[in-house]
């Protein structure tokens, strides 16, 4: 393979693993930056959810992993001043 092969086949996995959706809201730019940590926070509750659904985490640091992302979320909305 060469470079260009394996940016484009890094490119596409990347793209396959973390998919993005376009933004269609009303745009004003902390709007914009919210919905990009909001797809994150989605794929990464996502991605716990699969591994202890696979017994590779357990229930209890599934959850706290989550309550860490939602409250990362929450901080993120309140300095964006997103009402």
């Amino acid at each position: 393979m060469t470079m260009a092969e394996d940016s484009d086949f890094l490119a596409n996995l990347s793209n396959f693993l973390y998919p993005r959706s376009s933004y269609y809201g009303q745009f004003k730019p902390e709007y914009l930056v919210f919905n990009a940590n909001l797809q994150e926070f989605t794929q990464r509750v996502s991605n716990i959810c699969n591994l202890q659904t696979s017994g590779q985490l357990s229930p209890e640091d599934a959850y706290t992993q989550i309550k860490l992302l939602w409250k990362q979320l929450k901080r993120s909305k309140k300095e964006l001043e997103i009402s």
